[in-house]
């Protein structure tokens, strides 16, 4: 455990100006999701000659390990199985993060928390950061084995992490009162490579002629991956009523387990009678072509902490309707709506009421939405409060070192 924070820490930074940091990253699992994605986009932006990391993830080696290998970064998997126990993993991430050494632990999701935070004791100059990502939970969504170790992570919290990162607003305060130690604390939000997601005609054009789409048409967007906290259901309803609104307007679904071999997702979609209107796309990895093609993007989630999509759909210059979870409303901004959960009739009022703007309102929507993350949720700003943090969680292990 890091001791705490003295003026010896500034004397440190321009003693040793050229030390590399070392941060070893915790995770629950490598597969698509938000926590992934930053985790990715974080060693991404992080300069690799002052930052050395390492990834470890609790189960497999998924989707997002292919590109953190990519950028030279090492990944170990200790493929523990989801929901079951296991010391014999818990002593082999210890026996690794002492190989490694690491000035930073930075653990992501409860479990990953968990487990890490456990691994780094007797690991001496060493800081733990815990990173929250979900808003809340649900006893009727979230797996009993997740709230249970929730519950362990908020009675641990108050000496176990030096730091606990929450990546939004909402998240902090529903964690301070699941009894989380809020002296600990800090907002973090995601961040989102605005070079990737911008707007593009080119990208916009191409996309509608491989749905076979006019570029005129009206393409409205759902991005996420099917889960109960995502409620493609409203989204579906919300479509019904749009489709009698605006005869015109099409659906591009994409995301894990978003496909018509889904058969509880396609006969909501057919019923609905939309089945000539819905592109389902699966998952995909071409983000911000997606994004750009957009003229409209939609979260219709019950639960979020702070959705990638929504920020990355504004980084390309498209409006949102979101609905009032997590810091949804809080990145919007007014770059689109906010609506309650759980309400398609809500839902499909707001859409129509932004696609019936005029062009040159909802184009002003749009830039208004860019602007927004570029000033506080672009990749550069977020990395930057990572970078400070890590530097200052280093000078405290160096200052202990001394002493």
């Amino acid at each position: 455990m890091a001791c705490p924070a003295t003026s010896a820490c500034h004397k440190l930074r321009r003693s040793w100006p050229n030390l590399v940091i070392t941060v070893a990253h915790v995770i629950t699992g490598l597969s698509t999701g938000g926590a992934e994605t930053m985790l990715h986009r974080l060693v991404s932006a992080l300069d690799r000659a002052a930052f050395r990391s390492c990834v470890i993830s609790l189960t497999d080696a998924g989707s997002v390990a292919d590109k953190i290998l990519a950028l030279g970064v090492p990944v170990s998997a200790l493929d523990m199985r989801p929901g079951i126990p296991n010391p014999l993993a818990l002593a082999r991430l210890a026996r690794m993060l002492r190989r490694f050494r690491p000035q930073v632990i930075q653990t992501w999701m409860y479990h990953a928390n968990l487990l890490g935070g456990l691994a780094s004791v007797g690991i001496r100059n060493t800081a733990v950061v815990w990173n929250l990502r979900r808003g809340r939970l649900d006893r009727d969504i979230d797996a009993r084995g997740t709230l249970w170790t929730s519950r362990v992570c908020a009675a641990l919290s108050g000496w176990l992490p030096t730091r606990i990162i929450c990546c939004s607003e909402a998240t902090r305060q529903w964690h301070i009162g699941a009894g989380y130690a809020s002296d600990r604390m800090m907002v973090v939000p995601n961040g989102v490579d605005a070079g990737l997601f911008r707007p593009n005609c080119e990208l916009r054009t191409a996309v509608r002629a491989e749905l076979g789409l006019a570029p005129s048409a009206v393409l409205i967007g759902l991005a996420a991956r099917f889960e109960p906290t995502k409620d493609h259901k409203t989204f579906v309803e919300a479509a019904a009523t749009l489709r009698a609104a605006l005869p015109e307007a099409r659906f591009l679904l994409c995301g894990d387990g978003v496909s018509w071999e889904n058969t509880r997702l396609a006969g909501w979609i057919q019923a609905a009678g939309i089945g000539d209107r819905c592109h389902l796309l699966g998952r995909r990895d071409d983000m911000p072509r997606l994004m750009a093609s957009l003229d409209l993007a939609v979260s219709s989630s019950k639960i979020e902490g702070f959705p990638n999509v929504v920020a990355e759909a504004l980084a390309c210059g498209v409006p949102c309707v979101v609905t009032d979870v997590g810091d949804s409303a809080r990145i919007v901004g007014s770059a689109g709506l906010v609506v309650p959960p759980g309400s398609p009739r809500q839902l499909a009022a707001a859409c129509t009421q932004i696609l019936e703007l005029p062009p040159e309102a909802r184009a002003q929507m749009g830039t208004s939405g860019r602007r927004r993350i570029m000033d506080n949720f672009s990749l550069p700003v977020v990395a930057a409060q990572y970078r400070q943090l890590y530097e200052e969680l280093a000078s405290d292990v160096r200052d202990c070192r001394i002493h």
